[in-house]
C-alpha cells in the first residue's frame, strides 16, 4: 500500500542542511558511525544490492541519541542549569537520558505507567543520577501533557522527540554517514516514519548531496499519520492508532517534519503489523539480528517495491533494537495471523463425551495443531460455545477445515474476519 507524494521546493532547505553539517561536528566522538553492510540474503531475494544502515547498534540501540544530544548540547548555560524535560515511552527517553549523563545536565523524563519495566530500567541505566523518571498516565499523550506543563511551570527546556530543528538535524547525520560509506550511487533509501524527524533530516541530506535518490517513507498500517496528513494537505491527527509498532506509531506528526516530508519523500508505504512481525522473526532466525518493530519496518517494506528495486542499490534504515522479550508471543501470533497460519473460531461443541475427540479426528489434519481452547459460555445443556485457535502448516488447509466442520455438523463463527469479536474474546 503506498501513495505518491508531490515533490516540490522546501523554502528552508539550505538552512536545515547546514544544521545537519553542524550536527555532524557536534556528534563526533559521541555517537557511533554505525555500519552500512550488504545483506546477502535480502540482496539475493530481491535481485538487488540491499544495504542495511545498522542504527540498532548505537549505544542506546537506536538513532535517537543523535537528535537528543544535538539538541541538548546546543542549550545555553542558563538553559542547561535549569534542566530539561521530555516525554517518551522508549527510544527518545534513552537518548535523552544518555545525553544528560554525558553533559552532566539534570533531566526529568515522563513516561506512561504502562511502559515496560525493562525500558524504565534502561533509561535509568543510561541517565544514572542525572535523570528522574516520572511514570504518569496510561498513554504517551498523558506523559507529554505532564512534561510540557512541567517545562512551562519550572522554566525548563522541553526536548521534543521529533518536531525540533536541532533534533531533525541530529537525525539527519544518518544520511551523511550513508553517503560517506557507499561508493556506488544509491537508487532508493527506505526510512521509517514515526513523528518524521529521521525522515526529514535524512531526506534533506539526500536532496542536496544525492538528489536522484528516491526516499521512500515507511509507516505501520495501523498508524498512517504522515500519509494521512499528506493526503489531506495539512497536518492531521489520527483519532486512533495501533500502538504495536511503538517506535513509529504516533497520532500526529510534527508541523516541521510534515512540511519537509511532504516535499522530500518520493512515496510512503504502509506495512501491516503482521508483516512487520514476520520480518522480526526472520531477521532473528536468519541473521541473528534482534530488532524492534520499528526497526523491521523498512525491510518489511521491500516486498511492496520488489519490482521497482530489482537491479538497484537500496538502503534500509534499521532504526532500533529495543525489543521487549515479553512481546515474543504476541509477535509470533501476529506473524502467523498475517501469514494465514493461525485461525480462531467460536464453535458450538456438543456437551457430551467424545465431542473433542471427534473434532480432532474428523476435522483436523495430521499437521494441524490446537493452540487455544477456551469455553466462552454455556448456552444450553446440549451445546457450549468454545473458542478454538488452530495453527496450520499450510495456509491452504483452512478451507478444507471449514468445509469438514460444516459437513460434520459443527456450527462455527470465524473470528479472524470479525475484529471486534476477536479482540473481545482473544485480546
Amino acid at each position: 500500500m503506498s501513495i505518491c507524494v508531490i515533490r516540490g521546493k522546501n523554502k528552508n532547505t539550505m538552512s536545515l542542511f547546514n544544521e545537519v553539517l553542524n550536527a555532524k561536528k557536534q556528534l563526533e566522538n559521541v555517537v557511533a558511525a554505525t555500519p552500512l553492510t550488504q545483506n546477502l540474503n535480502l540482496s539475493d531475494e530481491f535481485k538487488s544490492t540491499i544495504l542495511l544502515k545498522r542504527e540498532d547498534l548505537q549505544i542506546v540501540r537506536s538513532y535517537k541519541i543523535r537528535g537528543a544530544y544535538n539538541k541538548i548540547s546546543s542549550l545555553n548555560e542558563k538553559e542547561k542549569a535549569n534542566g530539561i524535560v521530555c516525554a517518551s515511552a522508549g527510544n527518545h527517553a534513552q537518548g535523552v537520558a544518555y545525553s544528560c549523563n554525558l553533559l552532566k545536565i539534570n533531566g526529568k523524563i515522563y513516561m506512561p505507567k504502562t511502559t515496560p519495566k525493562q525500558k524504565v530500567k534502561q533509561v535509568q541505566l543510561f541517565g544514572k543520577k542525572f535523570v528522574e523518571i516520572v511514570l504518569t498516565g496510561d498513554t504517551f499523550d498523558d506523559a507529554y501533557a505532564s512534561a510540557t506543563a512541567d517545562a512551562i511551570k519550572n522554566h525548563k527546556t522541553f526536548i521534543h522527540p521529533f518536531d525540533d530543528e536541532k533534533v531533525i538535524a541530529g537525525q539527519g547525520t544518518v544520511g551523511l554517514e550513508i553517503l560517506e560509506n557507499c561508493k556506488e550511487p544509491i537508487d532508493y533509501v527506505f526510512v521509517p516514519i514515526g513523528g518524521g524527524g529521521l525522515a526529514s533530516g535524512l531526506s534533506e541530506v539526500f536532496r542536496h548531496l544525492s538528489p536522484n535518490t528516491k526516499i521512500i517513507g515507511v509507516e505501520p498500517k495501523g498508524a498512517p499519520s504522515m500519509k494521512t496528513s499528506i493526503e489531506e494537505n495539512k497536518n492531521t491527527p489520527l483519532k486512533t492508532i495501533d500502538k504495536f509498532v511503538d517506535g513509529a506509531a504516533v497520532k500526529q506528526v510534527g508541523d516541521k517534519t510534515f512540511e519537509i516530508c511532504r516535499y522530500n519523500l518520493e512515496d510512503i508505504i504502509l506495512v501491516p503489523e503482521g508483516k512487520v512481525c514476520t520480518t522480526i522473526l526472520r531477521l532473528y532466525n536468519e541473521e541473528a539480528m534482534v530488532v524492534e518493530p520499528a526497526g523491521a519496518l523498512t525491510i518489511a517494506a521491500l516486498d511492496f517495491y520488489k519490482d521497482k528495486i530489482k537491479g538497484k542499490n537500496v538502503v534500509c534504515i534499521v532504526s532500533g533494537s529495543n525489543n521487549d522479550i515479553e512481546r515474543t508471543a504476541e509477535i509470533k501470533e501476529r506473524s502467523l495471523l498475517y501469514e494465514g497460519l493461525m485461525h480462531y473460531f467460536m464453535i458450538q461443541f456438543p456437551q457430551r463425551p467424545g465431542a473433542l475427540k471427534e473434532f480432532v479426528n474428523n476435522i483436523l489434519g495430521p499437521d494441524d495443531d490446537i493452540t487455544y481452547f477456551q469455553f466462552a459460555k454455556k448456552n444450553s445443556r446440549e451445546k457450549g460455545s468454545v473458542v478454538v485457535g488452530l495453527e496450520l502448516k499450510n495456509k491452504k488447509d483452512i478451507m478444507p477445515i471449514k468445509l469438514k466442520m460444516t459437513q460434520n455438523g459443527f456450527e462455527f463463527q470465524y473470528l479472524n474476519d470479525n475484529q471486534d469479536l476477536f479482540t473481545q474474546l482473544i485480546g
